[in-house]
């Protein structure tokens, strides 16, 4: 009888997990749409570019997706860019509404050299996803052999973990390189000059957050602001760059030595309503 009732109970707790398994977090290739690399939690999306789109553009940068609070919408938008491809430039409880270009977008990193920004000369390549739970994910994203400047070439592996309910991912770049003893790696933030960012706040030398007007409204008007940032403990320094085209956290490293820090962004529309809320979370980081 104890062994039936223990049964029992095991049964239950099982159906109860199941019914709690509900994904909240995706993270895939997409083949089917100039092979990007798309991430998302109940929060917030992203891709990164893939081999078909580069050219247009060969960039490391994180394209950031606004969206509201709750359901997976990347494979929907997908599905809708199939037969309109500026579906999701278009609004359905959230957009592509940021604007990349050859930049680190809303929080990618790349060697920082005589003050300039040397970024690989593809996009990602190969990709591997190490863990997929309901509430979290992991996967690689792999960036090839470069040469950043004469005598120092470089290659990235890029480890990415999206948890449910938190609007910052966790990111531990791995770069390799030949050349130099120590390399000054920067991870940042596009500051759109252009769109007349609102406010951005560098807390220590740990963080640059941005409150923003949406960068690309080239389908649509875009009322909403953009929260964008990147966050790195330990960082050596922190500030604007020389061109004024990024907010950078860096770091010297040495070959096969991790670098890591978090990425994040929101969107006025949803939970996050106004620059202040905003700084406030990314300092709590």
């Amino acid at each position: 009888m104890k062994k039936l009732v223990l049964l029992a109970v095991a049964l239950l707790m099982f159906a109860a997990c199941g019914q709690d398994s509900e994904p909240r977090v995706m993270a895939r290739a997409v083949p089917e749409r100039a092979d990007d690399f798309v991430f998302e939690n109940n929060l917030i999306a992203g891709r990164f570019y893939g081999e078909a789109l580069e050219g247009n553009p060969t960039s490391p940068g994180i394209d950031i997706w606004v969206k509201l609070p709750g359901a997976l919408v990347a494979d929907e938008w997908y599905k809708g860019a199939m037969e309109d491809p500026d579906y999701y430039h278009h609004d359905h409880g959230g957009k592509d509404c940021y604007k990349v270009a050859v930049s680190l977008g809303g929080g990618a990193s790349a060697p920082l050299i005589c003050d300039t920004l040397r970024y690989p000369a593809t996009n990602y390549r190969s990709y591997e996803i190490l863990e997929s739970r309901p509430d979290k994910v992991v996967f690689v994203l792999h960036y090839p052999l470069w040469t950043a400047v004469e005598g120092t070439d470089v290659a990235l592996d890029k480890k990415v973990t999206v948890h449910a309910d938190k609007y910052f991912c966790d990111v531990e770049d791995t770069y390799t390189f030949s050349g130099p003893e120590m390399l000054t790696i920067a991870v940042g933030v596009n500051r759109h000059a252009a769109q007349e960012t609102i406010e951005e706040e560098q807390c220590g030398d740990d963080s640059y957050a941005i409150w923003e007007h949406a960068s690309d409204q080239s389908q649509e008007p875009e009322s909403g602001m953009l929260g964008v940032a990147v966050v790195m403990k330990g960082a050596h320094w922190t500030g604007a760059s020389d061109d004024g085209s990024h907010g950078l956290c860096t770091k010297q490293i040495r070959s096969g030595e991790v670098i890591r820090y978090k990425f994040g962004s929101c969107w006025s529309k949803g939970d996050i309503k106004n620059s202040a809320a905003w700084f406030e979370l990314v300092n709590k980081q």
